[in-house]
């Protein structure tokens, strides 16, 4: 764990406690840090040790190791970061893996890598921080516009996300006791490290041209107007909003 820093008590997310699962690259780290500028006590897991120590170092956000692969991790991870915090405002589960293969092709290592973190770890990591959770509090989720869009390739991606939007909605329904809203966030092409990664840089300017041909507004998304919408919708702003999946993705599931 690292020193935990307490941001300036302004903004929509004053005196609450956010804790964002995935949140050490990318869109999560995106929406750690706005979380924490609109007045949010903020920590954040991952998997990767170094990224999670830069993290903390730069921002002072709490950071501690988990792998959504591990039931047991996240267990432990959200009972430590809920007794720091003293309780949980906003969950933004967003930590995730991805992969292609055609229909012949999948295995079912495959299958199960991709499934016990997206679905399965994603699940229990939720039902892990219901206990911790505050009365009136919001949770939102990472999906993904695959789980619509009938992508050759994507069915072991698209499934998971899938199941975990059926996951989101019945969430949403069982916790209206609570007032606990739930809602997803699925983004399009996003510009972010997953699709980099081992990838030399011809590559990387190669799938750029090509993710940002297949969106209407002819350009990927950026990790920033993700994040947008997630704090939109774990604010009070969205006070009326239960359940929906926000497809932030430049037009490309309804144009």
């Amino acid at each position: 764990m690292t020193v935990f820093a307490t941001a300036p008590g302004v903004g929509r997310f004053a005196g609450k406690t956010v804790v964002v699962l995935g949140g050490n690259s990318g869109i999560g780290l995106a929406a750690a840090k706005a979380f924490r500028e609109e007045g949010a006590r903020v920590a954040i897991t991952g998997r990767n040790a170094e990224t999670l120590s830069t993290v903390a170092a730069a921002t002072g956000i709490l950071a501690v190791r988990a792998d959504m692969g591990s039931v047991q991790a996240h267990r432990e991870a959200l009972d430590s970061l809920a007794k720091e915090l003293r309780g949980i405002d906003v969950l933004f589960v967003n930590a995730g893996v991805g992969g292609f293969a055609p229909i012949p092709d999948v295995t079912q290592d495959f299958w199960d890598s991709v499934h016990s973190v997206n679905l399965r770890g994603a699940f229990f990591a939720i039902q892990a921080a219901l206990p911790h959770l505050h009365d009136g509090g919001s949770i939102v989720i990472t999906g993904s516009i695959g789980a619509v869009l009938a992508v050759p390739g994507n069915v072991v991606y698209a499934s998971a996300k899938a199941g975990l939007r059926a996951v989101a909605r019945i969430l949403a329904t069982e916790l209206l006791p609570r007032r606990i809203r739930v809602n997803m966030v699925s983004p399009g092409p996003t510009d972010t490290e997953i699709f980099k990664r081992g990838a030399a840089v011809e590559e990387i300017e190669q799938m750029r041209t090509l993710l940002s041909g297949v969106v209407p507004m002819k350009r990927m998304g950026t990790p920033d107007e993700i994040a947008r919408a997630v704090l939109f919708l774990a604010s009070s702003e969205a006070s009326f909003i239960n359940g929906v999946d926000l497809c932030v993705d430049g037009g490309c599931v309804e144009l």
